[in-house]
């Protein structure tokens, strides 16, 4: 439990609510879904206070620099391994497919353990901590696992990890290198869930699947902040962003919401666009359908171990994004993204993951239909590297 909240306050959370019926939740205990509906539960800030920018001045290029819009109360319960505060870098040896668009990454590959991953889990294991939390648990395709087992080493608790035994070697040797249980399971990422819940009902540990706590949204959140100061506060055009759980995704439209509330910036917004692989396309076909959720939907394996989540718990909330953006969603295959990182390295330098390369692809489909437009700022989302994939990718 949280002590002398008023006292050291770092962060301006007022509550949790449910976006769906609107039930409020006191941040000061432990949370998961909604009580009354089961959706994900949404941090609310005062953002009232007339803060200004200013405050960023001088602080640490971490994701922690918007401590104030973050969940942790008592900032010594703050674990964090420098995470956040990643660069863009423009697109400059493949004029040839952005011709008269600027078209930028925003390269999450130098994160702790290589990927975005390390944000949501830091902003998690902290305020599980605060919390009074000793043992966590998730369900991972990879890189959410060796993430919670380096912040959880960090933090003294215990991490538990379920992984698809198809997961590459290197995550799982991560998870083991970190001192995590690492529990491996025939199936998807869905079956791990399954599990997971299961067991931590029966032995009381705090589970971390994705978008099933409120704290793992909030870091991924600080993505959204970080273009928005990155870009001197005008937002980009259009945001490709690979999307599995889709957590990142919902996360930067929640900043962005939050930033105009601070006014901080305007009321534009970009177009998001929702990249998936062909063998997990639910978001994709509910949203070319005209429809609210998603299928479960899953074809097996895929180089991109990150987009293999057959039917994301936050579908309602990833389609009402794409909606209320004029976003788009696009489905992109393996052989696509495997050329995709190697067309990236050759000519950029920059060794992707294929959740990331998959973006490239997706860019390049939507341009030559023209619904990217000439002149619009395009921003794509690399979240990890493409070193932990070489044994998917070769």
């Amino acid at each position: 439990m949280i002590n002398n909240i008023e006292l050291e306050r770092a962060s301006l959370l007022t509550y949790l609510e449910c976006p769906e019926c609107g039930t409020i939740h006191n941040a000061g205990v432990v949370n998961t879904v909604c009580t009354n509906c089961a959706s994900t539960l949404f941090a609310q800030y005062n953002l009232s206070t007339g803060i200004s920018k200013d405050i960023l001045t001088g602080r640490p290029a971490t994701m922690w620099r918007y401590k104030e819009f973050l969940p942790v109360i008592d900032e010594k319960y703050i674990i964090t391994l420098g995470e956040g505060f990643t660069p863009i870098i423009p697109v400059n040896n493949l004029k040839k497919f952005t011709g008269d668009n600027e078209v930028f990454w925003k390269d999450e590959s130098g994160n702790p353990t290589g990927s975005f991953k390390a944000r949501g889990i830091s902003a998690a294991v902290s305020k599980a901590k605060e919390l009074g939390i000793q043992t966590i648990a998730i369900p991972t395709a990879g890189n959410a696992g060796g993430a919670l087992a380096a912040y959880a080493a960090a933090a003294g608790v215990k991490a538990i990890v379920y992984m698809p035994k198809q997961t590459p070697k290197v995550f799982k040797d991560e998870c083991h290198l970190y001192g995590a249980e690492l529990v491996e399971i025939d199936g998807s990422i869905s079956d791990c869930g399954k599990l997971v819940n299961e067991h931590a009902t029966i032995n009381n540990w705090f589970q971390v699947s994705t978008l099933k706590e409120p704290y793992r949204l909030e870091g991924k959140k600080t993505m959204g902040y970080e273009i928005a100061e990155q870009f001197n506060w005008q937002l980009p055009d259009v945001i490709f962003y690979p999307t599995g759980g889709g957590t990142g995704l919902i996360g930067i439209w929640k900043a962005f919401d939050e930033l105009e509330q601070l006014g901080w910036i305007g009321s534009k917004r970009p177009r998001m666009v929702a990249v998936q692989s062909e063998s997990c396309d639910g978001i994709v076909k509910a949203f070319h359908a005209g429809q609210t959720v998603s299928e479960f939907t899953d074809g097996g394996f895929t180089i991109a171990n990150g987009l293999r989540v057959p039917k994301p718990y936050a579908d309602k909330v990833i389609l009402k994004v794409l909606r209320q953006s004029n976003g788009n969603a696009i489905t992109i295959s393996d052989e696509e993204m495997s050329v995709a990182v190697k067309e990236i390295a050759k000519n950029e330098g920059l060794l992707m993951a294929p959740e990331g390369a998959a973006l490239w692809q997706a860019y390049k489909k939507l341009k030559a239909s023209n619904w990217i437009q000439p002149g619009e700022k395009v921003l794509l989302l690399n979240t990890g590297s493409g070193y932990k994939y070489l044994e998917n990718i070769m």
